[in-house]
């Protein structure tokens, strides 16, 4: 439908769906703290905002949540909002001098004494490292600037020998890929930001460092279904699991900078397409992110590569796609969105998007529910219809559509704040908070109003309408109508 056709119809601009179908997530820092900031990024394409806990008070965090919510009463429909948990880091500890240089050859020394370190040595306050060990392992320091290889260990010491060296200055970052570490994803201070994110009512919390099912079990179980839970894939004994991860998050994201640390960077574009694939099969939402357009923390526009990289996400049928420090720190952050905004919507105009999202297959669960969404998506195609309308409570019959990636709308209509929001990861999905219907006669009417109101469709055009009888039931999904709009059914009526 055509803006001037969504006008006359009585659609406001800003009630309309967006004109792409995957996510943007544009995370929050200091380049982007404010309201008036805040406002560009999402008036440029942002869906859903990012805030980074691994920085920053909770007062100053608190503010950027008032500030987001604030754009929902501006501008009349939900905000999303995800906490980004910072997980264990590990670290060396301090040198004399502040810094020194690793040669190829030499041997190094890891181990519990505190005293500043030198060429020869330096400290490690991580007891799991010492306990889960071996000889052979790989120690990546400096995001796999240097690499150590183990040659002995003990309880309070491990010897390596360096095979990549260089500078080595302290408290820099220590990967351990080979060897799943018996530690939580969860540290003292990720349980004192989570309780804080869920007193700022987070629609979505992301675990860092996942390494097992049982970290998102302890996540969920914490969470206590106050918010979503997105699972970061940043380790490998992460993606050997990922199934298992999947069956118990909300969510899951390819977090390519620890992934293509910890892994060759070679291996990194199999792994996500993989990550993809999986979670779309699952019926998960998938966040591609991690330096996605990185040369827009300084420069106005990305690279050629930069670009082609958004776009094989938005193929392989992502469901969003993330900036960090770009819109988080750099000098460009509205124009990083805006870019972003453009390559999806030049992406999804391409003839053969449709068929290219497809290439993964969704095979519907046997359950009343799936059935329904898989046949909408057909019957859209089939009839031409405009859109597709669902109600619902849990979000769940909105997940079950966007599986299917249909090509035309998703509207979602809920009575329900958190589920509105939480819809903002979710491809195509253009939530609308509403009052709930009680009969089959007023959830028909509703649609109607509400496809001409949001400028899904028009006089004249079809839409397909999904429901569960009872209502308000969650995952009762059982209802599928075709109906024909006559374009004036939001005259004489009182908006709700």
């Amino acid at each position: 439908m055509s803006a001037a056709d969504a006008s006359a119809s009585g659609a406001a601009p800003s009630l309309r769906p967006r004109a792409r179908k995957v996510r943007v997530l544009a995370t929050l820092g200091p380049a982007s703290a404010d309201l008036a900031m805040i406002r560009k990024l999402y008036l440029a394409g942002a869906d859903a905002f990012r805030i980074n806990m691994s920085h920053g008070a909770h007062a100053d965090k608190a503010t950027v949540v008032a500030a987001i919510r604030s754009l929902e009463q501006e501008y009349g429909r939900p905000t999303t909002i995800l906490f980004d948990l910072q997980g264990p880091k590990l670290r060396v500890g301090a040198f004399d001098g502040g810094i020194v240089v690793l040669k190829v050859g030499d041997p190094f020394v890891l181990d519990r004494d505190p005293t500043p370190g030198d060429t020869t040595r330096v400290s490690l306050p991580h007891r799991e490292i010492f306990e889960a060990i071996a000889v052979g392992t790989r120690l990546l320091l400096d995001d796999g600037k240097l690499v150590l290889r183990v040659t002995a260990c003990a309880p309070d010491r491990i010897d390596t020998v360096v095979e990549v060296g260089g500078a080595l200055s302290n408290s820099k970052g220590l990967n351990v890929p080979d060897v799943v570490l018996p530690m939580a994803a969860l540290t003292e201070k990720d349980r004192r930001d989570l309780a804080f994110a869920l007193e700022q009512k987070a629609d979505w919390i992301a675990l860092s460092f996942v390494q097992r099912p049982e970290d998102v079990a302890e996540a969920r179980s914490l969470i206590g279904g106050r918010a979503s839970l997105l699972a970061k894939i940043e380790k490998p004994a992460a993606v050997d699991r990922l199934e298992e991860i999947l069956e118990l998050a909300d969510a899951v994201m390819v977090a390519r900078g620890d992934l293509g640390v910890e892994m060759p960077p070679e291996e990194v574009p199999r792994l996500q397409k993989h990550i993809v694939e999986t979670a779309r099969r699952l019926g998960r939402p998938v966040v591609v992110a991690t330096q996605m357009l990185e040369s827009m923390i300084r420069a106005p526009t990305p690279t050629r590569a930069e670009v082609s990289d958004v776009a094989t996400a938005i193929y392989d049928g992502a469901d969003a796609v993330m900036l960090s420090a770009e819109s988080a720190a750099g000098d460009w952050p509205e124009e990083s969105v805006a870019m972003m905004e453009r390559i999806a919507i030049s992406v999804e105009a391409d003839p053969g998007y449709n068929a290219r999202i497809h290439f993964t297959q969704t095979p519907a669960d046997p359950t009343t529910a799936d059935a329904l969404a898989a046949a909408a998506t057909d019957i859209a195609t089939t009839i031409g219809a405009k859109a597709i309308l669902c109600f619902t409570s849990s979000g769940s019959t909105a997940r079950r559509v966007a599986r299917e990636r249909p090509s035309v709308p998703l509207l979602v209509l809920t009575p329900v704040p958190d589920t509105a929001r939480r819809l903002g990861l979710l491809w195509g999905a253009h939530a609308v908070l509403t009052r709930d219907v009680d009969s089959f006669e007023a959830m028909i009417a509703k649609s109607k109003r509400m496809a001409l109101r949001h400028g899904v469709a028009g006089a004249g055009d079809r839409i397909i309408v999904m429901a569960g009888v009872p209502f308000g039931t969650p995952g009762a999904t059982n209802v599928l109508h075709v109906v024909r709009l006559t374009g004036d059914e939001l005259a004489n009526y009182k908006r709700v």
